[in-house]
């Protein structure tokens, strides 16, 4: 624990890429293999299951430190942070026993999950004596799956490079895919020369940069192939001796929740690896994100929900043909690929294939982005045809260019202090619209105001709370916001009866009265 606890604690004073980088380089050549093999599993989003419910470990955690409920509740609503809130209540002690290793404590946790609540409590309490504050609140935030460390698999990529001596590359692949830290060695995940081994592994994906220059910048048009940028689930679909395999971006391997695609399996031939937005699609159209959403959101699939939402992949590249890895190929040969396949395997019914957007000039391609929503998407994506299929996010090649977001001034009416650095702050605001006479709320965000004004509404929140239920305080409906989103449906879970799609602050409108904030009619408008 005390080499993650001092990873931990480098990487989270520093906004520097390289301090970063060297922080993991010099974390790896320290700590032991099966360490390594855990921390590329946190970093890469493959943490165990939560092992103990968070209300027990309050209650236990209050217990320990001789608090009465209620008071640790206060403390906890005012840290912001259930972690931190126990690290700095439970007091200190004299160590009961020896250091243990970042992996003891993760196989503890695994076994933790299939133990009663009382032999649970024991040994979460045993852990949190033996642990000094910082290293109890590493503990904390492992075992209620809440560790951020600000590192993108990009850096920590960048780092095992370093530690190793092997390309970036050749890392970034190997530790995609299914793999189990609890299974898996150091030797096996990075150093052996097995990536072949798993048929099911995807490759990295190449993602694009939103674009924030005029196109016109980037040169001749000719040497731009623009796409429909779709509102879907990114992912890959692989087809490798026989066996399908789907996976999303966030490296899920979700081919259970897709059996639309499983005749493809014996359709395509054997080594074949697209990439693709898989969508739900009806009567020739996509449908709204939402639907997709309710179709995620089910454990187990009916006949019924295939029927009302079926998916589709719209397919715009080929990264794997007849076995053999294309990625450096340009895009338009693999372009060219792709299209002969779909034509000769009558797959059209399953897989369609990304039109290419035609224009004369970027003027007119611009006004094709302006008609983006009458397509079912959100803008377009621009792609060099030259370009190779790179590995995460590049600049340069591939840009996102995405149709302006809606936008509504919108009354707060509901504020809640954030979590870990913005614990002292209110920066969770609820919004609502114009009823006739009433509000009602639609919408929450979080982000899109500057430090300053952020500290701004907290000192009025605190001067001005009407009433609190739990760490939510009501406010006087008195300050309106100019808020942005990328889409909008109807929702039976709300109560203006409208859902909006990521929703974020633009902007604090001073100049304006909650009287003249939109109304639900208005957004109600806007789904037609």
């Amino acid at each position: 624990m005390y080499h993650i606890t001092k990873l931990f604690q480098a990487l989270d004073q520093t906004t520097s890429t390289n301090a970063k980088v060297n922080a993991l380089a010099a974390y790896f050549e320290e700590a032991s293999d099966s360490d390594k093999v855990w921390t590329i599993a946190m970093l890469s989003h493959r943490r165990p299951p939560r092992a103990v419910n968070y209300r027990l470990l309050g209650e236990w955690a209050a217990e320990e430190a001789g608090l009465p409920d209620w008071l640790f509740a206060e403390s906890y609503h005012v840290v912001g942070d259930l972690a931190e809130t126990i690290a700095m209540l439970i007091p200190e002690r004299k160590r009961r026993s020896k250091p243990q290793s970042l992996t003891e404590y993760m196989e503890l946790m695994i076994r933790l999950k299939g133990e009663d609540e009382t032999t649970q409590k024991s040994e979460v309490i045993k852990v949190w004596r033996s642990l000094n504050k910082q290293e109890r609140f590493i503990f904390n935030k492992l075992i209620t799956g809440g560790l951020r460390v600000g590192v993108s698999q990009k850096l920590m990529v960048r780092a095992l490079a370093r530690h190793t001596g092997m390309d970036e590359n050749k890392i970034a692949l190997r530790l995609m895919g299914k793999w189990n830290p609890a299974e898996t060695t150091f030797e096996e995940l990075v150093l052996a020369d097995n990536a072949e081994d798993d048929l099911s592994r995807p490759y990295p994906f190449y993602l694009a940069y939103a674009l924030d220059v005029d196109p016109k910048q980037l040169g001749d048009l000719s040497d731009w192939q623009a796409e429909r940028k779709w509102d879907g689930i990114r992912g890959q679909i692989i087809v490798r001796q026989g066996r399908i395999y789907v996976w999303s971006r966030g490296e899920e391997l979700v081919t259970d929740k897709y059996p639309e695609f499983e005749s493809l399996a014996s359709i395509l031939p054997d080594g074949t690896v697209l990439d693709g937005e898989i969508l739900a699609y009806k009567d020739g159209k996509p449908l709204p994100f939402q639907a997709m959403q309710r179709r995620i959101g089910r454990k187990n699939l009916a006949r019924k929900h295939l029927q009302e939402i079926p998916v589709r992949m719209i397919a715009y590249d080929l990264l794997e043909w007849d076995g053999k890895d294309i990625r450096e190929h340009t895009l338009l040969q693999r372009r060219t690929l792709l299209e002969n396949m779909i034509r000769e395997h009558l797959v059209q019914d399953i897989l369609i294939l990304s039109p290419v957007v035609e224009a004369a000039s970027w003027e007119h391609l611009e006004k094709e982005r302006m008609l983006a929503r009458e397509h079912y998407c959100e803008g377009l994506m621009l792609k060099r045809k030259d370009s190779v299929y790179q590995v995460g996010r590049k600049r340069g090649d591939w840009w996102k260019w995405k149709v302006d977001p809606y936008s509504v001034d919108a009354v707060m009416i509901y504020a809640q202090r954030g979590h870990g650095r913005r614990a002292n702050m209110y920066t969770d605001f609820t919004f609502a619209v114009w009823d006739d006479d009433k509000l009602v709320s639609f919408a929450k965000a979080y982000s899109g105001l500057k430090n300053e004004e952020f500290e701004e509404i907290t000192r009025w929140v605190r001067r001005n709370t009407i009433e609190r239920f739990g760490p939510v305080s009501v406010v006087p409906a008195v300050h309106v916001f100019e808020l942005h989103f990328e889409g909008i449906a109807r929702s039976s879970r709300h109560k203006s009866g409208i859902a909006v799609r990521f929703p974020r602050i633009h902007r604090w409108r001073k100049d304006k009265s909650p009287e003249e904030a939109d109304t639900l009619s208005m957004l109600e408008g806007l789904l037609d």
